[in-house]
């Protein structure tokens, strides 16, 4: 499943499928289905990533950081800290 391919609306907000999303500019794997969860923003949220090489990470400002694709950069958006669905989980 590509995510993070904002053409055409996001497709997979409410897609709770068994799966690994991917990069939709290179196919790195990024995320379980396993740590998706229901949220308000209009995009899939996440707990956690497949593994520690799967995003790329930057301060972009004090709680949010800016999120890129591991392997070849693409924007995925962000890792709001502490703002996950238990107490100390981010969301992606």
């Amino acid at each position: 499943m590509s995510f993070c391919s904002f053409v055409g609306g996001e497709v997979f907000k409410d897609h709770f499928q068994p799966g690994i999303y991917v990069c939709a500019k290179c196919g790195h794997e990024l995320f379980s289905s396993r740590a998706k969860y229901e949220h308000s923003s209009p995009w899939p949220a996440f707990t956690e990533t497949l593994r520690g090489d799967s995003v790329a990470k930057r301060e972009e400002r004090p709680g949010a950081l800016k999120v890129t694709c591991g392997k070849c950069g693409n924007g995925l958006g962000h890792e709001f800290l502490n703002d996950g669905p238990k107490k100390g989980q981010s969301r992606f």
